[in-house]
């Protein structure tokens, strides 16, 4: 369930704790890509962000990735995933893999993902937490 909801969508919610406003957290719309076995999550930014400067000073991220629809029938079907790991900048001879893995997803970012200003971010995923119709709870951990 976990895979087919990050395979299917292309955006997530990225929350960092702001280290200029006394750790209050903050939120960014990403675009994502999950490895296939799901202990990483990759995402792309300018390293002159927000994003970037917090995740520089605490690297402990959740995301939040959903289907919903904006129906009244998300209540019965929707689903959600929070994803919660901790973020550094991918670098060396990973970042071909991962860029590609990225891309894969998003092609029509290839001019920003390849960028000199652009940072390749991997979160080394903890823990899913997976609710589907609006109160069923699972707590996932990616195979070690």
């Amino acid at each position: 369930m976990v895979q087919e909801l990050l395979s299917g969508q292309r955006l997530a919610v990225l929350a960092t704790l702001m280290s200029d406003q006394h750790g209050r957290p903050y939120s960014n719309l990403i675009a994502f890509a999950a490895t296939e076995d799901l202990k990483e999550i990759i995402f792309a930014t300018s390293r002159a962000t927000r994003k970037f400067r917090n995740l520089a000073a605490d690297p402990r991220v959740s995301l939040l990735v959903d289907n919903r629809s904006n129906q009244e029938t998300d209540f019965g079907e929707a689903s959600a995933v929070t994803v919660l790991g901790t973020a550094g900048e991918v670098s060396g001879p990973e970042r071909e893999a991962r860029l590609q893995l990225f891309l894969t997803k998003h092609p029509y970012l290839e001019e920003f993902a390849t960028a000199p200003t652009c940072a390749l971010i991997r979160v080394q995923v903890e823990k899913y937490i997976m609710v589907t119709r609006f109160q069923e709870v699972r707590e996932i951990s990616p195979a070690p």
